[in-house]
């Protein structure tokens, strides 16, 4: 800084302070960090819960990894106005084991891509009991609102092959990150599985999802036949996602058509006819064990 510059800040100081603004030097020494712009601010959660073994855990993060290693959504990333985004992955399973695979990167480039892809597929696998889809969303929307970035759009890309049973009801989370100006997108599992895995098994998941899980503008899921179709899925959505569009504005009727479920212009406007504490009900008719509409512990 030129003397003449010191001396004016100074002075700025010494009139400031008189007025007991006593933090004004620091503000001027220390300006706030501005946010890093970028297109997308994209936390990726996934379900790990005891529904999900060894198995489809990686099937998962390798699923995620071979999206975003594929060429077409390097294109679509370079393809934006900031040409890059901000990624993290979060496992989730009950109100109070949710774990930060991997923490904010900056995706701009193959290379980072491909980064983003190891440290994802070499981290432990992480696992849980119960199943709770609002505190993924919740753990998810704080990481959104606290990182160091700004998006043009913030989403949240959760998957899973159960509906919640712990925690709050998703659909009072799900209403309170919208606003918030954070859309939820989903990628339903649709896998009775075997064993314990059937217990809170839906053939309806999709229409689970749909009506209590996502929310916000141009809201959409795909869903996964099960969980070896969980990486084509996942490429899929995240194509969609990149692009800042849901199926049902894609100009290819046939992908419109694979993704019909999605087609509603208020996705938040779906009632799910069994309500959105079904998982919850599950539970208690099971176990008991005291259903709470605010907490199931």
């Amino acid at each position: 800084m030129s003397r003449g510059r010191t001396a004016l800040l100074h002075v700025a100081v010494a009139a400031v302070t008189a007025l007991g603004l006593t933090n004004f030097e620091l503000n001027i020494a220390h300006p706030a960090m501005a946010a890093e712009a970028v297109d997308l601010e994209l936390v990726i959660a996934t379900d790990v819960s005891r529904s999900i073994d060894v198995s489809e855990a990686r099937l998962q993060r390798e699923g995620v990894a071979a999206a975003l290693r594929t060429p077409a959504v390097i294109d679509a990333i370079r393809g934006g106005y900031h040409k890059k985004i901000a990624v993290a992955y979060i496992d989730y399973s009950n109100a109070s084991e949710t774990f930060i695979v991997v923490d904010w990167r900056i995706i701009d480039s193959q290379q980072s891509a491909e980064a983003f892809a190891e440290i994802l597929t070499e981290a432990d696998l992480n696992f849980g009991r119960r199943t709770s889809i609002s505190e993924g969303i919740e753990f998810a929307a704080r990481m959104i609102e606290e990182n160091a970035y700004e998006g043009l759009r913030r989403v949240i890309d959760v998957s899973g092959d159960g509906p919640n049973n712990h925690g709050r009801l998703v659909a009072e989370v799900r209403n309170e990150t919208i606003a918030k100006r954070i859309t939820i997108n989903g990628l339903p599992i649709v896998d009775r599985g075997v064993g314990f895995a059937s217990q809170f098994a839906l053939d309806d998941l999709d229409k689970y999802y749909r009506g209590c899980v996502i929310g916000g503008p141009n809201a959409f899921m795909v869903v996964a036949r099960d969980f070896p179709d969980f990486a084509r899925a996942i490429r899929r959505k995240l194509i969609f996602e990149l692009a800042g569009i849901s199926p049902r504005q894609a100009p290819d009727a046939a992908t419109a058509l694979l993704h019909k479920v999605a087609d509603t212009p208020n996705p938040t406007g779906y009632v799910y006819e069994r309500g959105c504490d079904i998982g919850e009900r599950i539970w208690q008719q099971r176990w008991g064990g005291g259903y709470s509409p605010d907490i199931n512990r």
